[in-house]
């Protein structure tokens, strides 16, 4: 009897849903974001980019559009095809890859990568799932490599409701989010997750993800090799030096070097 493997909520989330996605209140910032990491790169166009979680391409794209070198990783498909397509239309060519994060085929090949947005991490349903994605990103960095990330701010739910944070930043056609529950001993947001997919498909899906603190991403970098790591508030199309993280972000922005 052949067996039927249960996909996890983001597998599900991202079939069909790239056009979707890319009009989600949370996927507007790519001018800005790659602004900043520009100055982070300090506009040097000879550096190796990879893209972690790239989704539909939208910072591969415009990164390519300025010059740099961009290679986009996905675990889904079906964003991977809307990547492709973008960037055939803008007459680009970027290398476009199907990986899963948590193993990744690279060696100290790359002098950047960025992984933003919840770029898989840290949607897995493991905290060790989690961590091998920082691992195979830190494997595939050159020595001295820059990692500029986001990730949810675990400082955040303890002082507000997820549930009416998503809700009052919606917009009609967006995806919406209800009964959400964050436990406090693992730091996990689970919420009944509702979209329409590109085809018209509702789907309600049963979600979780982690949240985690500052002190915790310093340690697992730091565990990693990396020895200068930098946390700041991360504002959505705005990212900043300038911004100190508080309990107001629902995300921080994490710049992290290889020894």
């Amino acid at each position: 009897m052949a067996l039927t493997i249960q996909k996890q909520w983001y597998e599900s989330l991202f079939e069909n849903y790239g056009r979707k996605y890319d009009n989600e209140v949370f996927t507007q910032g790519t001018i800005g974001e790659c602004d900043f990491i520009e100055s982070e790169l300090n506009f040097d166009k000879s550096v190796r980019i990879l893209d972690v979680g790239c989704g539909t391409g939208r910072h591969s794209i415009e990164l390519t559009k300025r010059g740099y070198k961009v290679l986009g990783i996905d675990l889904s498909e079906s964003q991977l095809s809307l990547a492709r397509e973008k960037a055939k239309n803008s007459n680009l060519n970027i290398d476009f890859r199907q990986h899963d994060a948590r193993n990744l085929p690279f060696t100290n090949e790359f002098d950047v990568a960025i992984m933003l947005c919840e770029g898989g991490f840290p949607l897995m349903e493991t905290d060790e799932m989690n961590f091998e994605i920082l691992k195979n990103v830190a494997k595939s960095l050159k020595e001295k490599g820059k990692f500029i990330f986001t990730t949810l701010n675990g400082l955040f739910p303890l002082y507000h409701s997820v549930e009416e944070f998503c809700a009052s930043t919606a917009e009609d056609g967006n995806a919406t989010y209800r009964s959400n529950t964050f436990d406090l001993m693992t730091f996990r947001d689970h919420n009944i997750t509702e979209i329409e997919d590109d085809l018209g498909n509702k789907k309600t899906l049963d979600c979780n993800e982690r949240y985690y603190v500052p002190s915790e991403i310093t340690w697992l970098l730091k565990s990693l090799g990396f020895t200068k790591i930098e946390i700041f508030g991360a504002k959505l199309g705005a990212f900043s030096r300038n911004d100190k993280l508080t309990t107001e972000d629902f995300e921080m922005l994490i710049i992290a070097e290889k020894s």
